[in-house]
């Protein structure tokens, strides 16, 4: 984990505005939020910068994002940050950043969705209009969207650290749900469109559903599967089955294992990183651990039917 040396403040980000994006500079800014990749700051009422100041791969990210959301977005029916203006280095910030669409709403680690059914659906039409056949040339995703063997050794290795820690309640039956999806037959359909990094952070809600998505820095084409583990991750308890009848086409069964097995991915991800400060954020992140654990529950219960 590498944080900026430059220390990010209203200022620098307005001296960048007038530097680049002279137009905005005037708006009303505030920090917004401090993202595992990026910083965000409110531009006014409608717009935000973001600026990298922790992995060094979020430069590639931003313009990744730039270079295709703009036109993935008018087709999806939650809100996105879609970009507006790209900043590039520049002797004062050697990283490039932009400018987005806002999107309001609070993410769903800290505001969970409550109201099953409608949460259920709104997911499932947002990832249905999303799954669409990427063109050639299509980003690749850091490994989202391929073989879930891929990930086998960061598996291992997260499995043996929550183990270490005392941290999984039922770690027989939590390995049980990856060995099945490991053992699920890959993709074999068109490489489709996919967020890839669909956990609770990433995810905002208003009124107990779902009102946007957010950092699309992961977007890439691949198997749906990656995408496809969300309602364990997000939804309420009972809510899966409502999502799977609402998404199209049908999940078939092989999809359905492997998602699950994303989905594990993901929820030991959230408790090492909520609860025992790893992968570089000291402190973790508190509000990671709670909805990771209840989706290990949900999936968890998929094998015992």
């Amino acid at each position: 984990m590498t944080h900026t040396e430059i220390d990010i403040t209203a200022d620098l980000v307005r001296d960048l505005l007038l530097d680049q994006h002279p137009d905005l500079a005037d708006r009303p800014l505030k920090l917004g939020a401090r993202g595992w990749d990026n910083q965000l700051w409110r531009l006014g009422d409608d717009l935000a910068v973001r600026l990298p100041w922790a992995t060094q791969s979020a430069d590639a990210l931003l313009r990744k994002e730039h270079a295709w959301l703009p036109a993935l977005a008018p087709r999806l029916p939650l809100p996105v940050p879609v970009p507006q203006r790209l900043g590039e280095p520049s002797e004062r910030f050697p990283r490039p950043w932009i400018v987005t669409t806002w999107v309001p709403g609070s993410p769903a680690d800290r505001t969970p969705a409550t109201r099953a059914a409608e949460a259920a659906d709104t997911l499932a039409a947002f990832l249905t209009a999303l799954h669409r056949h990427a063109p050639d040339g299509a980003p690749a995703g850091r490994g989202r969207g391929g073989p879930l063997a891929d990930r086998a050794e960061q598996f291992a290795e997260q499995f043996a650290a929550a183990i270490e820690l005392e941290l999984l309640a039922e770690p027989d039956a939590v390995r049980a749900v990856w060995e099945d999806a490991l053992a699920a037959p890959e993709w074999a359909g068109p490489a489709l469109w996919l967020h890839g990094d669909l956990h609770p952070a990433n995810v905002l809600t208003a009124d107990g559903t779902f009102c946007g998505v957010i950092d699309f820095g992961d977007l890439c084409a691949g198997d749906p599967a990656c995408d496809l583990a969300a309602p364990w991750i997000l939804l309420p308890d009972g809510a899966a089955d409502r999502f799977h009848d609402a998404y199209r086409p049908v999940v078939d069964a092989a999809t359905l294992r492997r998602a699950r097995g994303w989905a594990v991915l993901t929820a030991l991800s959230g408790i090492l990183i909520g609860e025992a400060g790893l992968h570089g954020r000291p402190g973790g992140k508190a509000t990671w651990g709670p909805p990771a654990h209840a989706a290990l529950r949900r999936l968890i219960a998929t094998i015992r039917r």
